[in-house]
């Protein structure tokens, strides 16, 4: 394996995070670090850190961090992005390995443009749904859908999303006492059988462009309520992804992925980081 950068910055449709592997960088990661690396003003800037780490029975193991230093427990765009950075920067030849997150293990197809990656399927594993069908926000009763891909995600079906106001609503359901981990946000149009739109809250990030594991809670609310079928392209600010549900509930994500750029840290940001 050749020599790694600090860090390699990455996108899927917008949703861009940061890679680091520990054993390559001279300070520690916590989450004082990940706020300061994901601060978009003082720091790289990034929707979050992806970290390396010990694959503990999978072929690699993957950390999420949130831009407030909070961890996450899975990540479709997370995962999409550092399986491009695994195979493009030498740790793995194959094109389909498996990775270990603390929400569980996910398998990563790769799909190859001009020798690069371009785009990522991900196994995201089985929805869980729970009972909670509705909460009152600003005394207002809102009918959701309480769903895990291993995250946790509140999907609210609108029929008009112009009308929605994503910054003052998101944060309101995310912190709902009926969710004392907070969730992720998702309000969904639906737009026909085979097309869904979203704007997305999420968890200790906020407003985002896209995000793989909301996308997939969204279609797996859907095909649940029977508003859509199994394969479903859900459409977001930041563009669109592929969701495919299988007959025994299993979730496939496909979609593009991009590296923004590659380098060190400065001096001056290593020393705020504490360097050794």
């Amino acid at each position: 394996m050749g020599a790694v950068p600090h860090y390699v910055k990455s996108h899927g449709l917008g949703n861009d995070y940061i890679v680091i592997d520990p054993a390559n960088v001279p300070f520690a990661v916590t989450p004082e670090a990940v706020r300061l690396i994901c601060d978009r003003h003082r720091g790289v800037g990034s929707d979050g850190i992806l970290l390396v780490s010990p694959g503990g029975g999978a072929d690699f193991g993957l950390r999420i961090f949130n831009p407030d230093g909070s961890e996450a427990e899975k990540s479709g765009n997370g995962a999409r992005i550092f399986a491009k950075f695994l195979r493009e920067h030498g740790y793995t030849d194959e094109d389909r390995f498996t990775l270990d997150t603390p929400g569980g293990r996910v398998t990563c197809a790769l799909e190859r443009e001009d020798g690069r990656v371009a785009r990522v399927t991900v196994d995201m594993g089985k929805p869980r749904f729970d009972a909670l069908d509705s909460i009152e926000v600003d005394g207002r009763r809102l009918e959701v859908t309480s769903v895990s891909i291993g995250n946790p995600h509140c999907v609210v079906i609108v029929p008009d999303l112009t009308k929605i106001d994503v910054h003052a609503l998101g944060p309101k359901i995310e912190r709902h006492p009926a969710f004392p981990k907070r969730t992720n946000v998702q309000f969904a149009e639906i737009v026909s059988r085979s097309e869904v739109r979203i704007l997305i809250w999420e968890r200790g990030a906020g407003y985002t462009l896209a995000s793989g594991s909301s996308s997939c809670a969204v279609a797996a609310a859907c095909q649940r309520k029977g508003l859509t079928d199994r394969d479903v392209t859900v459409s977001m600010p930041g563009g669109q992804l592929a969701i495919t549900i299988a007959d025994d509930g299993e979730i496939r994500m496909r979609g593009p992925v991009e590296e923004i750029c590659a380098g060190d840290l400065s001096p001056d940001l290593l020393r705020r980081l504490g360097a050794r």
